[in-house]
């Protein structure tokens, strides 16, 4: 099949996202065809319809992780407004500081429905709507905490990864308007699942991104999570809100979810399932390196100076930017990373003293080996930690990618010292 020509591809986008906000309208204009009813007949808050709106997954880094909204509906006022909570911009002032410190302010605003699903849609992500069961006071208790939520004054937030994100925001709005039962029903389910659970199946497509989070993600993350902590997931809160129940205005119970419908299905592959197990490929790539330093260490002036050089300045600088992250920001997912033993501090000076000794330079002989031998004992002592208890970080594929490429750099250096120790 071959591709059509972009004045094509942009005709059938706009279709298929006018056809899919027809498909979200129709059951809505349905809900209106009732019998008129004068509003002095009507409870307060019946002219409202509340759903949660949740789309999948994207290409882009910021969106592996999907999103989702509330949609407001108020057929007396006329208005659809879907409100969400992940707006941040890079343009905002000391944006990169507040990254880097871990610090970033994201803010809420309600937006109307159509024009937020075309844009979703055009970037093909799929969106599902589900309608709430809530009762009158409810919606209205709802659609006025957002409406108070949306002042400039309120909007903005502390943003963090997994415990106050733009999904943790709808789960917690929706949670204080039923009066705490979501997360009663939810709190106490074990999942079995972990923060990097979670991260790593979903940043899998990105081996860059996924290796890099591995490698900066700490101990915190491999706690085992409750069913109402895994909301920091859209798609989880979508699964979640299936399995629990409310109260009707009588006092029965009913499922929170009263309808749910697709209106558009991505072409983009599934999500995994589980994070994959790679574990194997990265120690074949660990040992092809470090077994590469070996033999590198034969030739010193060939091969070890660029290659050893450069794992050396990778590492060094991972390591400082993992003690960074630990010591001097609020990115506590980050913090106690025992994959600071593994991208140590003592690489950094061998970016310098590896090409130095390659080159003969007899002055470097003794503190390249004394920091490579350095390096070595810290891997091999983040290896032996495992046996510890306490130290249940998973980052199986980081020791298996640094420990056998640091033992590597010690034993090449070593050669390479007594080559040139030979001839002096």
């Amino acid at each position: 099949m071959t591709a059509g020509r972009p004045g094509g591809r942009a005709v059938r986008a706009a279709v298929r996202g006018f056809a899919a906000v027809a498909v979200l309208l129709a059951p809505l204009e349905a809900q209106t065809d009732r019998p008129a009813v004068r509003p002095s007949d009507r409870p307060n808050g019946s002219d409202l319809t509340v759903s949660l709106v949740t789309m999948g997954v994207g290409s882009r880094v910021w969106e592996r992780f999907g999103h989702n909204a509330i949609l407001v509906e108020d057929r007396r006022r006329g208005t659809r407004t879907a409100y969400n909570y992940g707006l941040f911009d890079f343009r905002q002032d000391d944006f990169l500081l507040r990254f880097i410190q871990g610090r970033m302010w994201y803010w809420m605003q309600g937006f109307d429905v159509d024009a937020m699903l075309r844009s979703y849609i055009r970037d093909n992500r799929s969106v599902w709507v589900q309608q709430l069961n809530l009762t009158p006071p409810e919606r209205v208790a709802l659609r006025d905490f957002l409406e108070w939520n949306e002042r400039p004054e309120n909007r903005y937030y502390r943003y963090d990864y997994y415990r106050d994100n733009c999904s943790t925001r709808v789960r917690d709005a929706l949670d204080r308007v039923l009066g705490g039962r979501l997360r009663a029903a939810t709190d106490t389910i074990a999942t079995g699942t972990t923060y990097r659970f979670h991260t790593a199946r979903l940043t899998a497509p990105d081996l860059p991104l996924y290796t890099g989070l591995a490698v900066a993600l700490g101990e915190p993350v491999d706690r085992e999570i409750s069913a109402w902590e895994e909301m920091f997931l859209p798609l989880s809160l979508r699964e979640w809100a299936r399995r629990v129940t409310v109260l009707d205005s009588a006092g029965h119970e009913i499922p929170l979810v009263r309808s749910e419908r697709t209106v558009f299905t991505s072409t983009q592959p599934e999500p995994r399932d589980r994070p994959p197990e790679w574990v194997p490929w990265y120690l074949v790539a660990g040992l092809a390196l470090g077994g590469g330093l070996v033999g590198a260490g034969r030739r010193p002036r060939s091969a070890l100076a660029w290659t050893a050089s450069a794992w050396a300045l990778l590492g060094g600088l991972t390591g400082a930017i993992l003690v960074f992250l630990w010591a001097f920001t609020d990115h506590t997912v980050a913090h106690r990373n025992e994959n600071v033993l593994q991208a140590s501090l003592f690489l950094l000076p061998l970016a310098v003293l590896t090409p130095a000794l390659a080159l003969g330079r007899s002055w470097a002989r003794r503190p390249a080996l004394a920091l490579a031998a350095l390096v070595a004992a810290a891997a091999l002592s983040g290896l032996a930690l495992k046996l510890l208890p306490g130290f249940d970080q998973r980052n199986a594929e980081v020791l298996a990618l640094a420990v056998p490429a640091n033992l590597g750099l010690a034993l090449g250096l070593r050669r390479a010292g007594k080559a040139v120790s030979s001839k002096q």
